[in-house]
This record gives C-alpha cells, sequence and structure tokens, in this order.
C-alpha cells in the first residue's frame, strides 16, 4: 500500500480531513467484500502503523458499525495494535523452548542495555518491542523476529550487534 501524507511521522495524525478520505478511500473498495471490516483495520494499520482511536471512530462511522465491534475485533486479533510501532518490531519469542533455552534473558538485555520494555517504542522511532509465544522456530531456540528476519540460538551478547544491523 502506498504510503500517504496523513502522517508526518509514525503515529502522528496531521489533518482529519486527509484522515476521512483515506478511510472513505479504504472502506469504499472493500465494500461487500467477505470480512470487509478486517480488511479495512488492516488496510489502515498497514496506512498508519497502528490504528489510533481518530482511526478507529473513522472507520466505524464510514462502514456504518458500532465501535464497540471495531474496538472488539481490534482487541481480539493480536496482529492489531493501538499504539505505534517503531520502523523494526523486535519480537523475543518467550514461548517455551526459547524461554527454556533464554528468551527471558534476551528480554532482559534489552530492557537494560537499550532501555525498551515491551509495547514501548524507542525515543527515535527506530525500535518497539514484543513478547511473543511462538514463531515457530522451536528447534533454533531461543529466537529474535525483527520484521521477516528470525535470529537463531541467539545469546544476550548477541543482542546488540543484531540491532546494530538494522538502519
Amino acid at each position: 500500500m502506498p504510503q500517504s501524507d496523513v502522517t508526518s511521522k509514525p503515529g502522528e495524525i496531521v489533518d482529519d480531513e486527509k484522515l476521512a478520505e483515506e478511510i472513505q478511500r479504504i472502506v469504499a473498495t472493500n465494500r461487500g467484500h467477505a470480512g470487509a471490516l478486517i480488511r479495512v483495520l488492516q488496510e489502515a494499520q498497514g496506512l498508519f502503523g497502528y490504528l489510533p482511536a481518530p482511526v478507529m471512530r473513522a472507520i466505524s462511522r464510514e462502514m456504518k458499525v458500532p465501535l464497540s465491534e471495531v474496538n472488539g475485533i481490534v482487541s481480539f486479533y493480536s496482529f492489531f495494535s493501538t499504539v505505534p510501532k517503531g520502523k523494526y518490531v523486535i519480537q523475543v519469542c518467550l514461548g517455551t523452548g526459547c524461554y527454556v533455552k533464554g528468551g527471558q534473558k534476551i528480554l532482559h538485555t534489552l530492557k537494560k542495555e537499550f532501555d525498551l520494555e515491551p509495547e514501548e517504542i524507542t525515543p527515535d522511532g527506530k525500535f518497539s518491542l514484543e513478547n511473543v509465544r511462538c514463531v515457530g522456530c522451536c528447534g533454533l531456540a531461543p529466537v529474535v523476529a525483527i520484521g521477516e528476519n528470525v535470529h537463531r540460538r541467539v545469546k544476550p551478547a548477541d543482542v546488540k550487534g543484531i540491532l546494530s544491523s538494522y538502519k
């Protein structure tokens, strides 16, 4: 999806009129399709990087569905986020295999050395951190996923080098 001028920085909405136009466009292209509300939410999140309250209200209004239904879907599916995310989302796996092999130590290193807590974003907007329950790479535990990249058998000492490779 092309980036819009509706946001000036990730998560910062600058113009209510442009916001309304973008939401109208997204709704119009999905109206009548099965699962239209989820599709609209996915596209809006792709555009804005997350789903802030004004975006969810606009979707509710344009689709003529209660805001509680929009909130219900957004809160049910872990894919959706109501908070801004960094350019790179660091996912530390804390599923059983990764936890046993040191996933918690990796999380602690990120907290200690980068002052980054889960669901937070670095001041420069470069990274955000998430705990995840399984990345599907248990045989490579512990793993850290950043975007499409899965870093395997990560040790706490590896974290700084891994993050420095993201510009």
